[in-house]
């Protein structure tokens, strides 16, 4: 960059990024001659995007039929057969322009007692591999036999959908989002359906508070229990649940109820199986990635894209666009980011600056989710995207303008970590709060995130939920509200304090996986054959939850009541929090919040009478919410409503301080508001 060139404003207002400027300029740059090639071949990256109208069946009215295309650029002979024509494999062959795009037009006059609506086919190609029956990539819809397993692409043409007038603008200063599995929804040991999550889970997320759903799962792949990344067709929802129409359903009623639906998708690699997915799909190791081992994650046993190729560019960019435009998407949360930005794919130390800009950094894998940034705020600008980065790659969650890759927000996966560390490795009276503090507030000022205690990659088998890991068998025989024990005491008070202060500390929004929220028992296991093919573990016991015996109830009312308290008085939207005290011995954190006042005592055991904090403001504070509610299965200690006056003390500087007093009991986490 010249001398006299401006400074992009990541870099100027970072003084630990300007030794790395020249790179940050250099990925900047490639990004910026990729839209500028994209939009003198398109006019817009909005109008590139468009291979899913290209691609695929697509209808010509003018010529009365349909034409097949599909990108294979290494195949030498390529043929459509399926049930339209008795599964002749070679009768149908299809013919190969300059750039490798393979087509097929089919008149109704020939075939319109044959070609219909719900026909299975597939093709069959000739490439450096041999001969093989295989998927398009562009299968709008695919489907499974329940006999052979095998799966088959289907012609899907049904009646236009009506959407009316179902856009939703996301609130992303208040974001919630209910983090879902469609097939693992219901109470029932079995799949669950895109119906079925409509009707039954949908009015639960409403009462519940939340104002977004982030559903898994949902382009097709051949295992259920890699719970959808392992993605095998990019085009098509997932059959296992129902329809497309019936997921277009979905999101319309969502929407109707102003819930966003944010998709989790898989951009990140695909599955290595032939029968059913992309890869080697011309006959080559290198259509859409690259040849041998620089193809493959050997950590996840998948492929990865050439996102440096530009039809893998253009196949990527038309995927997200059509997420958006065929079935209303409110914005994605990108799966995998990590192992994209690099290729050693994250498996390493990031102990210095230059681990982020050197050689291991994946620059066309940057610029590709940059451009997808572009093109989802382009298209939709009041869509949501949410990068999955451990790695804190600087500039993922700043403005395209300012340098950065363009993403809403970044998942703060440290916290859910450092809650399974603290509950795991320290006994709760050596818990270091000033380090919990650091946690929950260690982030940029200008990188939003996600604050989550838990998500589901917290509850696989293997692992534990937090309320399994704070109460553990006690919670096969302890949770009946009648009984007494001290385990599941000190689990229904943690559980609670460690929501309030992820999401009143953590970040710029909030996640929680479904059934997390009042404390879902035992972990997340799909259907396997260590299992015995089992779902009792792939399931949602919702039963719990509204169980008037059973404190998972009152877990799910102090979750409804925090994220009201939240919503009320926008505490995501305010940035960071103000700490106010940090006693150690005492184990407790005070900090102010948008107008709110919490007190936290993680201690064990110390409840102290007429214990003063510094607050604020002069006046009164009123607690709004207390974890120790008995209405929450607290002891009541701290109650709705309870008024605290302020005194003031002049320091000998003559500034007046004010001070309040509260009985700070043990465990338990009080929010209060300020009254002038």
């Amino acid at each position: 960059m010249d001398k006299s060139e401006k400074h992009l404003p990541m870099v100027a207002e970072d003084e630990w990024l300007q030794p790395v400027e020249e790179q940050i300029n250099a990925r900047y740059a490639q990004y910026e001659k990729q839209l500028a090639d994209i939009e003198v071949g398109s006019g817009s990256i909005v109008d590139y995007a468009n291979g899913y109208r290209y691609f695929g069946w697509q209808r010509d009215e003018d010529m009365s039929g349909w034409w097949f295309r599909e990108w294979l650029p290494a195949a030498y002979d390529v043929y459509i057969f399926g049930d339209f024509n008795g599964w002749q494999r070679t009768q149908l062959r299809l013919d190969k322009d300059s750039s490798g795009v393979w087509s097929i037009f089919l008149p109704d006059a020939m075939y319109d007692f044959r070609l219909t609506h719900g026909s299975l086919y597939k093709l069959h190609i000739h490439g450096p591999n041999g001969w093989h029956d295989r998927i398009p990539a562009y299968a709008t819809r695919v489907v499974q036999d329940d006999e052979t397993k095998n799966f088959t692409a289907q012609f899907w043409v049904p009646q236009p959908f009506e959407w009316g007038d179902d856009r939703l603008v996301v609130d992303k200063d208040n974001l919630l989002i209910y983090e879902t599995h469609i097939g693992m929804s219901s109470e029932k040991e079995g799949v669950s359906t895109y119906s079925e999550f409509e009707r039954k889970v949908l009015p639960r997320v409403k009462r519940a508070g939340y104002n977004a759903i982030q559903v898994m799962a949902l382009a097709e792949h051949p295992y259920y229990g890699s719970f959808g990344y392992h993605v095998s067709s990019f085009f098509a929802p997932s059959s296992r649940f129902g329809t497309p129409e019936e997921l277009k359903s979905l999101v319309r009623k969502a929407h109707s109820m102003g819930i966003a639906v944010i998709m989790d998708i898989v951009h990140a690699h695909y599955v290595k199986n032939m029968n059913e997915g992309i890869m080697g799909l011309d006959g080559s190791d290198c259509q859409y990635s690259k040849a041998g081992d620089a193809g493959y994650q050997r950590y996840w046993d998948s492929m990865v894209f050439d996102y440096g190729k530009c039809e893998v560019q253009h196949f990527l960019l038309s995927n997200v666009k059509y997420w958006l435009d065929e079935f209303h998407f409110d914005g994605f949360r990108f799966d995998g980011v990590t192992s994209m930005l690099y290729h050693h794919h994250g498996y390493t130390d990031f102990d210095c600056r230059e681990k982020y800009f050197d050689e291991g950094v994946n620059r066309d894998a940057i610029t590709y989710l940059t451009l997808a940034n572009r093109l989802v705020h382009d298209f939709r600008p009041e869509a949501v995207t949410i990068a999955e980065d451990v790695s804190g790659m600087p500039g993922v969650c700043r403005s395209i303008e300012d340098g950065g890759m363009g993403f809403d927000f970044r998942l703060a996966m440290a916290i859910p970590d450092f809650w399974i560390r603290l509950l795991e490795d320290e006994r709760d009276e050596d818990w270091n709060i000033d380090e919990m503090w650091s946690v929950m507030t260690n982030r940029l000022p200008k990188v939003k995130t996600v604050a989550y205690a838990e998500s589901h990659d917290q509850a696989m088998v293997g692992d534990k939920t937090i309320a399994f890991r704070l109460m553990d068998k006690e919670m096969y025989y302890a949770m009946d509200r009648a009984s007494e024990n001290l385990v599941v005491e000190r689990g229904m008070a943690l559980h609670k304090m460690i929501r309030l202060m992820t999401i009143s500390t953590g970040g710029d929004a909030y996640l929680n996986f479904m059934g997390n929220e009042f404390g879902h028992p035992e972990w997340i296991d799909f259907p396997r054959e260590g299992n015995d093919w089992s779902y009792s573990h792939a399931r949602r016991q919702w039963s719990l939850s509204t169980n008037g015996f059973l404190r998972y109830s009152l877990l799910g009312e102090f979750d409804k009541a925090m994220l009201k308290l939240v919503k009320r008085y926008k505490v995501l939207a305010d940035g960071y929090p103000y700490k106010w005290l940090s006693d150690y011995d005492n184990k407790t954190l005070a900090f102010s919040h948008r107008g709110l006042y919490f007190v936290f005592n993680w201690h064990p055991e110390a409840s102290v009478p007429d214990y003063e904090v510094e607050v604020p403001w002069p006046g009164k504070y009123t607690v709004e919410l207390s974890t120790d509610e008995e209405r929450f299965g607290g002891f009541g200690r701290q109650t709705k409503g309870e008024e605290h006056f302020s005194t003031t003390r002049r320091d000998d500087e003559g500034y007046d301080h004010y001070y309040i007093r509260l009985y700070n009991t043990a465990r338990t986490a009080t929010v209060l508001k300020w009254q002038k």
